[in-house]
């Protein structure tokens, strides 16, 4: 028996071969794929286990870890290995495989499955995450659990206007698109990424031509399935009692169920739904054929869900009217209050019909930046953006804990705002935006969007231009395909998409699109694209009404920034040894001092005077000296044709034989001692070397008028005592040569 027999397969995209292995590792998983593109290699499985109380939910959990050692990396925290809490990189990715795959499970399935992936080598360049969701996708394919697939993931990228699948990490860096999209066959399941300004038809244009390029994915795992597939699991979802389904509705219309979903304010819905539900428990309660059935009792809220979801969409398809009685297109009333918090350094209060945000922007130094440690190795990041949804916004009591729905939020935000920032060059502080949401009634990461723009705003930042951000939804019946501007949440909960578009009045700046139904065409895909265009451009001139641009001013609570240029070599002298000089400088100003290595130095403080003090703390090192100005200074060298003295911090002077007393000086000792003071005027400034005279000051001091032709350099000698050899006489002002 070979224990490492495997079967492989291969396919090829972009002109990359992609190969899908099983049978060689993880044996013992229900299904387990090793997906390898050149030197970059994922593996994923999947496992599942009956449950003996079945939940009113699919469970199904997934986890994405990056090991370091794929990239021949020790992980820098304390313990050297990788801890049990995810990074938020395998958080996010998590919810990207999750996502395309969790409505690919057939309805009411109820075993718990867990799909692993794992990143075991990386070689720098060919981004491993967007395979993990192919990787799934087959390791599902083969597995005994029903699933209806296969899919694919890829990442679609545009360089110099050409659409590229799977961009490398050096082509990502020169691409203004960067999409991560999930495909079946025939049609696109999930997407979500940014782009840098990329107008509506090139998105659309970049997914159709991405569909095509991965269907060689598809076909080479229907191929790994006829190869290794093991038969399915019969799965039969329970079927409905529709005498009890038509008794439990009769009994709702009767008690206002229609009613009820009439009803525009999200917490008088809620009561009127809640009256509604209590009215048929009592009257199936005291009914003759199922007052003494349990189980048909236990049936009535999942029935109503039903029934609401079904009179919700048939009044949009028949009617055009929705829940909160707008249109398909009408943006809810948007409110704005800028300014809100008096310390802040930025604030806003972002209200769209019962969705309210407070949106806060806080502006931090250099060592404020996020530093990662990654896969790809160590990194920095001076913009960060994180969404908080606490659980009074929908009147609920829940633990309080960052969930993996609220990284995935707080990031497509940052993904949004990040197109429209200054360059660290021309705007040096690191930037941290907190979208808190107080209410909730759908498209709160949308609030985020316009909220943290305007936060922006209020701060100071001088952004390239404004964005915002709208949720789309979609009704699919009787094969037509309805857009919903807007979405409330019921809507999200009763809809068939979730499709979240973020961008300026010249295009788009992030996308995140989730879908029930089996896959979505793009033409449905382009309608939704500029319904969202026509209600951005609206929720723009709103926001521009209210902050028509950028503060040209930061808050005084802000820190202060300047930069300052020195010399390169006195940087040194600036840090100090071990850092002490600059501690010191931090110590007595609180100001931070970034130092680049070319000589730039940016520094932040909390108020103007401390700024002042710091500055001329950092300068005191990179002090120039001026030509006819005395100096006292420090004799730090005696040589035989002068003394070196330090007359400021770094900065030594050469001060002649013949420039250190009004009467001829024989020897420099009688004059310059080591450690003493003395009183120079510099008298030339070439580049970095200074001369200076002590004769000039004598002169002043008994009146006599200096000029610049008395301390003229001497003439360069060729060597000392060089007339002796024609005979002639010794060089009065020069000293004799020591034998």
């Amino acid at each position: 028996m070979n224990l490492l027999n495997s079967t492989r397969v291969t396919a090829t995209v972009g002109g990359k071969e992609i190969i899908l292995e099983t049978g060689r590792l993880a044996r013992q998983a229900a299904g387990a794929i090793w997906l390898q593109c050149e030197e970059t290699v994922c593996l994923t499985t999947v496992c599942e286990t009956p449950l003996e109380i079945p939940k009113d939910f699919f469970p199904l959990t997934v986890e994405y870890s990056e090991k370091m050692y794929a990239a021949g990396r020790i992980p820098g925290n304390y313990f050297r290995r990788e801890i049990g809490r995810p990074s938020e990189t395998e958080t996010l990715m998590a919810r990207l495989i999750d996502r395309p795959i969790r409505p690919l499970f057939p309805k009411g399935y109820g075993n718990e499955v867990q799909v692993l992936a794992q990143i075991l080598s990386f070689d720098g360049e060919h981004i491993a995450d967007v395979h993990c969701i192919t990787a799934a996708s087959a390791a599902l394919s083969i597995s005994q659990i029903p699933f209806e697939g296969p899919i694919a993931g890829a990442r679609l990228g545009r360089v110099n206007g050409q659409f590229v699948i799977n961009p490398t990490t050096s082509e990502l860096a020169q691409s203004d698109l960067d999409l991560v999209f999930a495909a079946s066959e025939t049609a696109v399941v999930m997407v979500e990424g940014e782009a840098d300004f990329v107008p509506e038809e090139i998105i659309i244009q970049a997914l159709e031509w991405g569909l095509k390029a991965i269907q060689p994915l598809i076909e080479v795992q229907k191929e790994l399935v006829k190869l290794v597939g093991k038969e399915k699991t019969v799965f039969s979802a329970k079927e409905s009692d529709e005498a009890l389904y038509a008794h439990v509705e009769k009994i709702a219309l009767g008690a206002g169920i229609e009613d009820s979903l009439r009803v525009v304010d999200k917490l008088e819905r809620k009561d009127a739904k809640k009256a509604v539900k209590t009215a048929v428990k009592a009257a199936m309660a005291e009914d003759a054929t199922y007052g003494e059935c349990p189980e048909a009792l236990k049936e009535i809220g999942s029935i109503i869900e039903k029934l609401e979801k079904r009179i919700v969409r048939q009044r949009i398809l028949k009617e055009g009217t929705r829940i909160d009685a707008r249109d398909t297109k009408t943006v809810r009333p948007i409110e704005i209050e800028a300014s809100v918090l008096p310390r802040a350094h930025g604030s806003i209060l972002f209200a769209r019909g019962e969705t309210k945000s407070l949106v806060v922007t806080t502006l931090g130094s250099s060592s404020d930046e996020l530093r990662i440690d990654g896969i790809g190795g160590d990194s920095t990041k001076h913009f960060m953006l994180h969404y908080n949804f606490a659980p009074f916004c929908v009147g609920e009591v829940k633990p309080v804990r960052v969930s993996r729905r609220e990284i995935g939020h707080g990031h497509l935000a940052e993904r949004a705002l990040k197109s429209i920032l200054p360059s660290k060059e021309e705007f040096p502080f690191t930037i941290r935006i907190v979208s808190e949401t107080l209410e909730s009634n759908g498209s709160s990461s949308m609030a985020a969007v316009c909220g943290g723009c305007l936060s922006l705003m209020d701060a100071g930042v001088p952004i390239k231009t404004p964005v915002a951000g709208v949720a789309m939804g979609l009704i699919h019946e009787e094969g037509e395909f309805i857009v919903l501007t807007d979405i409330l949440g019921d809507e999200d909960a009763l809809g068939d998409m979730d499709f979240k578009i973020a961008g300026s009045k010249d295009g788009i700046t992030a996308v995140q699109m989730d879908i029930k139904v089996k896959g979505l065409p793009t033409d449905v895909m382009a309608r939704a694209m500029i319904q969202a265009k026509e209600a951005r451009l609206h929720i723009l001139n709103t926001m521009l009404a209210t902050l028509p641009e950028y503060r040209h001013e930061l808050s005084q609570y802000a820190p202060q920034h300047e930069e300052v240029m020195v010399n390169p070599e006195i940087i040194r002298m600036i840090i100090g040894p071990g850092g002490k000089n600059i501690k010191a400088i931090t110590a007595a100003t609180g100001a931070n001092v970034d130092i680049d290595d070319s000589g730039r130095i940016n520094l932040f403080a909390p108020t103007k005077d401390a700024m002042a003090k710091a500055k001329a703390m950092v300068l005191y090192y990179d002090q120039r000296a001026d030509v006819g100005k005395n100096y006292q200074g420090k004799v730090r060298r005696v040589l035989e044709i002068g003394a070196i003295v330090e007359i400021l911090p770094n900065l030594e002077a050469l001060v002649h034989i013949s420039q250190l007393d009004t009467n001829r000086v024989e020897k420099v000792e009688d004059i310059a001692r080591l450690g003493e003071d003395m009183t120079v005027k510099v008298i030339e400034v070439n580049g970095d070397r200074v001369r200076a005279s002590r004769k000039a000051v004598l002169l002043e001091e008994q009146g006599i008028e200096w000029k610049p032709e008395d301390t003229a350099r001497p003439p360069r000698r060729e060597g000392f005592g060089g007339d002796r050899g024609r005979g002639g006489d010794r060089d009065r002002d020069r000293r004799p040569r020591r034998d």
